[in-house]
């Protein structure tokens, strides 16, 4: 029995020392649906310009920049901690609906993206893209809406602590690395292990751009409570856009309450109503 034990508690540990030392493969995920470029916005008839960013530390990173023809602003477009930016056309062809133009980029070691993701690196790579739009294509602060989904909402929301956007959109957002590690992992010390932060619920603390919540009831990955908190720890104004559908495809199953939840949030904040017209998201 005693040699029992200590089999479960040599296999427990090993399984500790694992997830300390890979939690990062577990973190970034660029190869998952491959790191290919497999699809550009001109497969839905946009126009749209590649670019080349720097970030501080010298990385380069790759990016689209899709104009609308009718921009009421441009959004600002951080992905989750999958794939890369062709696997996001559905959104961009939602936002060209909306009448927004996006700059979209990958993170440091996503797609055609030099380097390696670190969360030090996701800021540097975040402030690239937004000096991007504010020196290359002269935009002012107050025509820029940052938005992100699942990782890309912990990006967007540090960025948006340090600038001055119109406003800011987080799609599933978490409250932090460690909390939804042990929300996930509830048999393993996973809050004590992590050594990532993304600590988006304190980071809305500090915004003060009108702020958008976007949060599927039935996300399988990250829980409708966890974008519950986030909304409750940011200031006002803001608002909480409840849809249905999964993680990676909500946006697309609850389609015309998502785009008229951000039209009327985007006209409320001082953004020129685009083609999509119909009531705005209500505050929870």
């Amino acid at each position: 029995m005693m040699r029992f034990v200590l089999i479960v508690i040599a296999a427990y540990g090993a399984l500790v020392i694992l997830l300390w030392a890979f939690q990062g493969r577990l973190l970034y995920l660029p190869h998952v649906g491959g790191t290919e470029i497999v699809a550009t916005p001109a497969r839905l008839g946009l126009d749209y310009e590649r670019v080349a960013l720097q970030a501080a530390d010298g990385i380069t990173l790759d990016g689209w920049y899709v104009p609308a023809t009718r921009s009421r602003a441009t959004l600002l477009f951080f992905h989750g901690n999958a794939g890369n930016l062709s696997h996001r056309l559905d959104s961009i062809r939602l936002f060209h609906e909306l009448d927004l133009s996006v700059l979209i980029i990958d993170y440091r070691g996503y797609g055609r993206s030099d380097g390696r993701p670190s969360e030090t690196g996701t800021a540097l790579d975040a402030r690239a893209a937004w000096r991007w739009l504010l020196e290359r294509e002269g935009q002012s602060a107050e025509t820029v809406v940052l938005f992100g989904r699942s990782l890309g909402a912990a990006v967007a929301a540090e960025l948006a602590r340090e600038v001055a956007p119109a406003a800011v959109i987080l799609e599933s957002p978490f409250r932090s690395v460690p909390k939804i590690a042990q929300k996930t992992y509830p048999f393993l010390p996973a809050r004590w292990l992590a050594r990532f932060d993304y600590a988006t619920e304190d980071y809305v603390r500090e915004i003060g751009a009108p702020l958008l919540v976007i949060h599927s009831e039935e996300d399988e990955i990250i829980p409708f409570t966890e974008g519950r908190a986030v909304y409750a720890a940011a200031n006002e104004p803001k608002r909480l856009l409840a849809i249905h559908g999964g993680h990676n495809t909500g946006f697309l199953e609850s389609r015309q309450t998502y785009l008229a939840g951000i039209d009327g949030f985007l006209e409320e904040a001082g953004l020129a109503s685009g083609r999509v017209s119909a009531p705005p998201a209500q505050p929870r």
